[in-house]
């Protein structure tokens, strides 16, 4: 990721709080304008799992955020790291992932 993409998700979280991948998802899909029926069917997954992932009840695999980012045709690293981040969180460790 450049220096330039992790200013950019700084200043978003800062601007609106911090940057899941349930909540990219779901802003993704919303641009869309696809309903999450549609967009599940998209993706591969069922629809109650991408309501899971977009609630933040559900953290996806590393494998799976890629498998994710692949079928939105947007890089694996970004998918990827707000994965591993969002674990990282759920643990209450200060720490921040970055994937080069």
């Amino acid at each position: 990721m450049t220096t330039k993409e992790q200013y950019e998700i700084s200043e978003m979280e800062r601007d609106f709080g911090c940057l899941t991948f349930g909540n990219a998802l779901a802003s993704y899909r919303m641009g869309e304008e696809k309903s999450q029926r549609e967009f599940a069917i998209f993706l591969g997954i069922s629809p109650q799992s991408l309501c899971d992932i977009e609630k933040e009840r559900r953290i996806p695999s590393p494998r799976r955020a890629a498998k994710i980012a692949r079928q939105l045709g947007e890089p694996e690293s970004f998918w990827v790291q707000l994965a591993l981040q969002d674990m990282i969180r759920k643990e209450n460790l200060n720490l921040v992932v970055s994937i080069a």
